[in-house]
């Protein structure tokens, strides 16, 4: 991770099957307001690296940190993804480095550890959330959840084109990450750094995570969410498509601010790093 001033370190998350699983954690420190970036799948922590300057310039401590089984976390004996293990492992983070008044900015998948975490912690340490291009309040669409945008043949398809070849599935999936309207947002430089980091993913992580974001119901929790939100998301994600999921959270969240970044793909945190970066520092300032 370029461009700025990091301490690396790890934690360990007593949560799960296994006791001890090492999280790789980078800190800028500083005085200011802590804000804890929570990565999308299949990446890591590093793909915040055109974000994590800005909010460092504006006067922010911004901490990342690899999801178990992705990154430079444990891998291998690690077996346990479900999403109120993944949310306790946000909160082991949040108490090791005893951080308080803290805003949890969560990118896709990592919008679900926001919204378990408020179920599960409360909002003792937390000051604010921010669910960015993330998959609640439900992907799967079920006879209950009609608006659901990811259908069970599509989940079904995604995880058997993942068993079957990675490295294509992959390949094709960093593409999509940055395709709006048809057409790739970034350079071909920034979706190798993004295809690199999802290589690092172990394989049967990859498939776990895959099952839980995209089957698990966050409907109940978004009500226990009672710090002010910001919804952020791109109107062209075709991976996480606004419609069913950030557009549905901000209606299950009273008062919460939404910011569509238009023609947008759903890694709008680099291909319009910019506008997504200016829309997370104005809100850090309420």
């Amino acid at each position: 991770m370029g461009g700025y001033t990091t301490g690396m370190t790890e934690i360990t998350a007593h949560s799960g099957l296994f006791k001890n699983t090492d999280l790789h954690v980078d800190d800028t420190g500083g005085g200011g307001r802590t804000v804890v970036l929570i990565h999308g799948w299949p990446l890591s922590g590093e793909a915040f690296s055109d974000n994590v300057p800005a909010l460092q310039q504006a006067g922010y401590r911004v901490v990342t940190y690899d999801r178990r089984g992705f990154g430079r976390s444990d891998k291998g004996k690690v077996k346990d993804y479900t999403y109120d293990t993944l949310a306790e492992d946000l909160h082991t983070l949040l108490t090791e480095l005893d951080l308080r008044e803290v805003t949890l900015v969560g990118f896709s998948m990592g919008g679900g550890e926001v919204a378990r975490y408020a179920t599960k912690y409360g909002s003792e340490r937390l000051h604010s959330v921010v669910f960015a291009s993330a998959v609640p309040p439900y992907m799967e669409k079920t006879g209950d959840n009609p608006d659901g945008p990811l259908s069970k043949e599509m989940a079904a398809d995604m995880t058997a084109q993942l068993t079957e070849d990675q490295d294509a599935f992959y390949d094709q999936f960093t593409t999509d990450f940055f395709t709006a309207n048809g057409e790739m947002k970034v350079s071909e430089a920034k979706r190798q750094d993004a295809l690199a980091l999802a290589k690092q993913a172990d394989k049967k992580a990859a498939l776990a995570c895959l099952a839980a974001f995209g089957t698990t119901d966050f409907r109940e929790d978004l009500p226990n969410v009672t710090v002010p939100a910001l919804i952020l998301h791109g109107a062209a994600d075709g991976v996480v498509p606004f419609e069913g999921s950030g557009a549905r959270t901000h209606a299950a969240l009273a008062g919460s601010e939404l910011h569509v970044i238009a023609g947008a793909p759903h890694g709008c945190n680099v291909s319009h790093v910019n506008e997504w970066n200016a829309a997370v520092v104005e809100f850090l300032a309420k």
